[in-house]
């Protein structure tokens, strides 16, 4: 506000900070497809990125074949150095990075709560690398669930099968932002419910795919709440923030005096 005086017009202001990004599955979801999503949206590039998964709703019907999948396809993800391609994974970005993202796991394995079942391990012998940190809470408030981490951790509540509805809204209520998410169900119906349910929760939303990678140019990329402004970077959208608009209107039919029609005396 002090330097208002320095700018032409009134200043843009364009914000994106971060997620806290979902995967719910519907009891009709594909078991496959979504711990792929799961694996791929919460661990690629070590999870460090905005719309990375990092909690997940599962139905208590498919989570013994999900926790099960979601273990053995963990069992198989190599970590090292990115020359080598067969490495799925890399180090986290710094030593700061690596004690943080720790705390979050350290605090899961002190709490009567939550429940390590895959992963939890940290070495920084050579780098900053994190196994790959698969978290199930009871409590879906526990801090991994609500807070933001950046790092290579999933958290996963397990709940009812006929509470759906009533988990979408506590998905929607868990946490400021709004960044990206995804829904898995095979019933159209569904898709169409968490659509509804989540649509201030989520800036990009997905059905059956993971909830990061949105496409360049043909997915515009943003997010509300305490995620940003929404601008949808990549489209047109955000091409209209940047602009100030002006109109101009030309009268081919101009008043010579002052009062209007219903001024006059009937």
């Amino acid at each position: 506000m002090e330097n208002l005086e320095k700018y032409r017009t009134y200043p843009k202001l364009v914000g994106e900070t971060g997620g806290k990004d979902f995967i719910f599955l519907h009891p009709s979801a594909d078991v496959d497809q979504a711990v792929t999503a799961l694996v791929r949206g919460a661990f690629e590039y070590q999870g460090q990125k905005c719309s990375a998964c990092s909690r997940a709703y599962i139905p208590e019907s498919l989570w013994p074949e999900v926790k099960e999948k979601l273990i053995a396809m963990l069992a198989r993800v190599k970590m090292g150095d990115v020359r080598d391609f067969d490495n799925f994974m890399n180090a986290v970005i710094d030593e700061r990075a690596f004690d943080r993202i720790m705390g979050y796991i350290a605090k899961a394995k002190q709490s009567t709560v939550a429940t390590i079942i895959a992963g939890g391990t940290g070495l920084k012998a050579v780098g900053y690398f994190i196994e790959p940190t698969v978290i199930q809470v009871s409590d879906p408030h526990f801090i991994t669930m609500e807070e933001e981490i950046f790092g290579p951790v999933l958290s996963v509540f397990v709940y009812k099968d006929q509470k759906f509805e009533e988990t979408l809204t506590l998905c929607n209520e868990t946490s400021p932002y709004a960044l990206t998410g995804a829904i898995f169900a095979r019933e159209r119906y569904a898709l169409v419910q968490a659509c509804q349910a989540l649509r201030y929760a989520a800036g990009n939303f997905y059905y059956n795919d993971k909830c990061t990678g949105a496409m360049v140019g043909l997915q515009p990329f943003g997010g509300a709440r305490a995620s940003g402004t929404n601008d949808k970077a990549g489209g047109v959208l955000n091409l209209l923030r940047w602009t100030s608009a002006r109109t101009v209107k030309e009268n081919y039919n101009a008043p010579t005096d002052f009062p209007y029609p219903y001024m006059k005396k009937i």
